[in-house]
């Protein structure tokens, strides 16, 4: 009995290489749900200042085959998966995938240099992007597994760029919430920190992060190689590194604690009240927003602070970017504009994103001047659909409304380019169709099976329907088992409310339990979709898919 149970217990210590072969052969939802079992106990033993049982949690996790499975197939299906690290190496076949599984190990384990990339930024300088190699991003998938659950739990409760179930729309929920009351604050502090993520002391995080220090030390003086020379890193996380949005987090964490602590109500000498300096935070990345009563709190008080906080970990506030701005002048926050108009508060699509959006679509149409209508309209829509979704939780029907107007201009400019020779009304008849009443829609007519025609018309952004959106609860962990039904109640609000009057897709959905066919993964509004016919007992049937599934099986078809 006890050799039994002795070779039992190898075979389940044997290596990745061993206990599975064949990449296709993982059951990818029992590494999903063997994960996440580990990920909240993990999270329940930090609530609970079990530091030791937390980091024998984290080693069992990213010792396990189901993790470093699930940190494969990560990079491996995301956008960056066809680009290569310093080392030229991509993992594009399962062979290549399964022997990756196998080496996912700490010991021996070396992290390369970065490659060093440059992208323009909106006010002309350039960002430095550092691609790690496809091993060093599969390192960093696996032991962000086992530090986002502590991550989560320690994180300040109005920070919302890059966590779970959280986005713009919550941070600007929140913000507006705030400032919308006859008592809101009138004063904002606009920060914003130099160069965050290349500044990030190296002490700082190698003291505070409760993560294997051997592994982080690695990734953080690893370098980076530019114009085939190489560069060391003494400060920074880099920007491209899959965990390096989850150590900036973590970096910033404990700033709404400090400001709740210094800034709390205080009893009126000699009145009967009490006085709230009404200082609070909304933070998104490296971008902040801190409310305050009066000028004087925000520049003398809450600046300062700020700046200590900050300069123990080696970062600073960017004096051009940082300023103090009362409500009725507005401010420009993640690409709204807030401002208030006597009693009431609008957050509409800032001028710059508006303009930055009408260049691009000017730009496409200008590339695609050759093809044909149809193509331009695919090339347009997810660009509109995109940016009316966006924005579609503000007030922003106005904006919508001279948007179009300035993009009918465009197109019509487009069209009579192409027929010089032709008179308007020709032009008009062929390109602009009338449609649910509206005219001078831009739409291509075709023909279904049954040879009837129908119109493919390209987005109009002041149909889209302005909503409210769905509030949400600050201290929601994901890791947390007491909020998963508030989780699973909001994640099917919001899904609905994208689908909402499309009966037909609801149920479709209903009916495979919320997943998705392909990959048995949760189809959320976050995540996107596409319709896809399946054969099933002999009949084609429609479903919904993961849009990263479809196309993979669409390609697979036309190879």
């Amino acid at each position: 009995m006890e050799k039994q149970q002795r070779s039992e217990a190898q075979a389940k210590c044997a290596s990745s290489a061993e206990r599975k072969t064949v990449w296709k052969g993982i059951d990818f939802a029992r590494c999903e749900r063997r994960v996440r079992k580990l990920q909240v106990r993990i999270a329940k033993a930090q609530k609970e200042g079990r530091y030791n049982k937390v980091t024998a949690l984290q080693h069992l996790l990213v010792t396990s085959f189901e993790a470093k499975g699930l940190a494969v197939r990560k990079v491996t299906s995301n956008k960056g998966k066809r680009t290569a690290g310093a080392d030229h190496v991509l993992w594009d076949t399962d062979a290549k995938k399964i022997n990756a599984v196998s080496s996912l190990k700490r010991r021996g384990y070396k992290a390369l240099p970065l490659k060093r990339v440059n992208i323009p930024k909106k006010n002309g300088k350039m960002r430095p992007l550092g691609i790690p190699t496809m091993k060093d991003r599969a390192m960093q998938a696996l032991y962000l597994m086992a530090l986002e659950p502590i991550a989560e739990t320690t994180a300040d409760a109005n920070s919302y760029g890059f966590r779970k179930f959280r986005s713009a729309a919550d941070a600007m929920d929140a913000l507006h919430r705030w400032l919308s009351k006859d008592c809101s604050p009138q004063w904002i502090l606009e920060g914003d920190i130099k160069g965050c993520f290349d500044h990030i002391s190296h002490e700082w995080l190698m003291k505070n992060i409760p993560m294997d220090k051997s592994i982080l030390q690695k990734w953080l003086k690893c370098g980076y190689v530019y114009n085939r020379e190489l560069f060391p890193t003494e400060e920074g996380t880099p920007q491209g590194g899959i965990i390096s949005p989850t150590l900036a987090n973590m970096t910033l964490d404990g700033l709404q604690n400090l400001l709740e602590t210094h800034f709390p109500w205080e009893r009126v000498s000699g009145k009967s009240g009490w006085y709230c300096p009404k200082v609070r935070l909304v933070r998104y990345a490296d971008d902040f927003i801190i409310t305050g009563d009066t000028k004087e709190i925000l520049e003398h008080s809450v600046k300062p602070l700020v700046a200590d906080f900050l300069a123990e970990r080696g970062l600073t506030l960017s004096e051009e970017k940082t300023k103090i701005t009362h409500i009725t002048d507005g401010f420009d926050f993640l690409g709204f504009n807030v401002r208030k108009f006597g009693d009431t508060l609008l957050t509409q699509p800032s001028k710059d994103r508006t303009k930055r959006m009408l260049s691009k679509v000017k730009d496409e149409i200008k590339r695609f001047r050759g093809d044909a209508q149809h193509e331009l309209i695919m090339r347009l829509n997810p660009i509109l659909n995109g940016w009316a979704n966006y924005y579609k939780h503000s007030a922003a029907s106005n904006v919508f409304r001279k948007t179009d107007y300035q993009i009918y201009k465009k197109l019509w400019r487009w069209a009579l380019r192409r027929h010089g020779n032709k008179c308007k009304g020709w032009i008009k008849n062929r390109y602009f169709h009338r449609i649910d009443g509206r005219d001078w829609v831009f739409a291509v007519k075709r023909k279904n099976e049954k040879h009837e025609e129908y119109f493919i018309p390209i987005t109009i952004l002041f149909n889209t329907k302005i909503e409210r959106y769905p509030q949400l609860k600050c201290d929601v962990n994901p890791f947390d088992p007491e909020w998963k039904q508030y989780l699973e109640k909001r994640r099917t609000a919001k899904m609905k409310m994208s689908l909402k009057g499309k009966r037909s897709l609801i149920s479709m959905w209903e009916r495979q339990n919320r997943n998705c066919v392909l990959c048995g993964q949760p189809i959320t509004a976050e995540t996107s979709w596409h319709t896809m016919s399946q054969q099933k007992n002999g009949r084609n049937h429609l479903c919904l898919v993961h849009d990263g599934c479809y196309q993979s099986v669409t390609h697979k078809k036309k190879k």
